[in-house]
């Protein structure tokens, strides 16, 4: 009997658009977090049953999931999963979206989700202005809460679908494999939800992101942080990126819950927390990249193209590259600031380098995140207009997400600048040194979770010192190919080792354990 997985996360693998018809398309689905986990997804596919769990999150997503939820009624019509067998990337798995009210997913994932816990885990809040946590949170608090009821709703029925509640061997029971912030209450909710069938299904949850230490995360009200650590301790395993998110989890978890807590654990865990009369194990988990798979997208012609183009526009000149999403984490206006002291200090770079800047927009419906792609617009061209010559741009600054030219800009790169206030992992960290054609040096934010495995052969920086930043730029410019090379080489070595399938298996393995 094949074991049955469950997958739940904000995103999904797919989603839908408008034709010209008026009828949903269907896409693949778009963000970090899909990009990485697909892969992994597809791997677990061919051994065990899969279920996808996801919102409906555009307006072709609810009128997809409310269609085939109408269709559903009718015997003569397809089930009411969306397949997404026409998503090479996810194969045959079906996809279940929840239809959850527009108001209700904006309230929860824009302004608990997006506005208060990322920037709580993140640890970015103007603290003299900001948060402000009043009668309006409240409201928003309560979708969040109605928003992990929906998915919670929807893995216990999926779960007991399978006969959860029959006696039957735990490697062949149910695993639900909750992902990041979004679902915080979700493994708390699920368990209530299955009674005593929750002892034949295992539960992880796994968190993207940093995780804060008690004296900032108690910024939250004393309920919600409280009833944020409770949710995740429902699950049998959690899982994060980097062993320093694992701790500062288990610091909380003493600090305002008052739980029992013992570390390290067992076998590869890190710690164990017992509250409630549950035991949930924590264990660290580092997602690295595909290799075989990014290195085949990047030899793709649209990719080449774009190789030849860059290079065509640099000249021969050095060139410096990031790649990000202008997500206030990413740290890019004081990237720019480095790159700009660097041009100042160090004038013998001036018609020598090249700075591509690639910052996508992100979450556009927050104020601050409009804002913040304002102030690196405004940056840049600041850089241009100073130092820019008849003959030279200093920079090159790309706002448009497009994923074949930040391949080629990191398959082309001398230095790799990765800069994080604070980031659970760092993909991109990961994928240049493995996309890199002749060598690239990356200088990397010490507060990023990547540094745990990339730190021996990275120029790590304090991301808050544009200084020290810009003497690292100046440092990886001059380093010698020799060097740079074999530094890149072991970076690549490091972002290859746990690729999405080995990332997610260690998840399962975890839970079957």
């Amino acid at each position: 009997m094949k074991q049955r997985v469950l997958v739940a996360s904000n995103r999904g693998p797919v989603s839908y658009q408008f034709g010209a018809d008026g009828a949903p398309i269907i896409r693949r689905g778009g963000g970090g977090l899909i990009t990485g986990m697909t892969p992994g997804v597809a791997a677990v596919a061919e051994q065990a049953e899969v279920i996808w769990i996801c919102a409906a999150v555009t307006d072709a997503d609810r009128a997809a999931a409310r269609q085939w939820g109408a269709d559903a009624e009718d015997p003569a019509d397809p089930p009411a999963t969306l397949n997404a067998q026409a998503i090479p990337i996810v194969g045959d798995v079906p996809v279940r979206m929840l239809d959850i009210p527009r108001d209700t997913f904006h309230r929860a994932y824009n302004n608990v989700a997006n506005s208060t816990l990322w920037f709580v885990h993140h640890m970015l809040f103007d603290t003299p202005n900001q948060p402000l946590f009043g009668q309006q949170f409240q409201r928003d608090w309560e979708s969040y809460l109605a928003y992990n009821q929906a998915f919670a709703d929807a893995l216990a029925e999926e779960a007991l679908a399978a006969g959860a509640g029959s006696e039957q061997a735990p490697s062949a029971g149910v695993r639900a494999l909750i992902q990041d912030y979004h679902l915080s209450l979700a493994p708390r909710l699920l368990r209530e939800r299955l009674g005593e069938a929750a002892s034949n299904i295992g539960v992880a949850h796994f968190s993207h992101t940093s995780w804060a230490p008690p004296d900032y995360y108690r910024l939250l009200p004393r309920e919600v942080g409280r009833a944020l650590l409770d949710g995740m301790l429902g699950a049998d395993h959690l899982g994060f990126h980097a062993e320093r998110w694992a701790n500062a989890f288990l610091d909380c978890c003493e600090a305002i819950l008052g739980a029992e807590v013992s570390r390290p654990g067992p076998a590869d865990t890190v710690g164990q927390v017992v509250y409630r009369g549950h035991l949930t194990e924590l264990g660290v988990h580092p997602l690295g990249v595909d290799a075989p798979a990014l290195r085949a997208r990047a030899a793709a012609d649209d990719v080449q193209a774009y190789v030849a183009a860059i290079n065509q526009v640099a000249r021969g000149r050095k060139l410096i590259v990031r790649v990000d999403r202008t997500e206030l984490s990413k740290n890019i206006v004081r990237g720019l600031a480095a790159y700009r002291e660097l041009l100042a200090t160090r004038p013998e770079w001036r018609g020598r380098v090249l700075h591509l800047a690639f910052a996508y927009p992100s979450r556009s419906a927050i104020p601050e995140y409009r804002a913040y792609t304002d102030q690196v617009q405004q940056i840049a061209q600041e850089i241009v207009e100073e130092f820019r010559t008849p003959d030279w741009n200093p920079l090159i600054l790309e706002v448009r997400d497009d994923y074949p030219q930040s391949l080629a800009a990191c398959a082309v790169a001398d230095v790799l600048l990765v800069n994080p206030i604070r980031d659970g992992m760092n993909l991109v960290a990961q994928e240049g040194p493995v996309l890199s054609q002749r060598g690239c040096a990356l200088v990397l934010s010490c507060e990023a979770g990547a540094a745990a495995t990339l730190g021996d052969h990275a120029l790590l920086v304090n991301p808050y010192d544009i200084s020290e930043t810009a003497a690292a730029l100046h440092q990886a410019l001059t380093m010698s190919d020799a060097e740079r090379q074999g530094h890149s080489a072991a970076l690549a070595v490091a972002a290859a080792a746990s690729p999405p399938a080995r990332w997610l298996g260690g998840q399962l393995a975890s839970l079957n354990r």
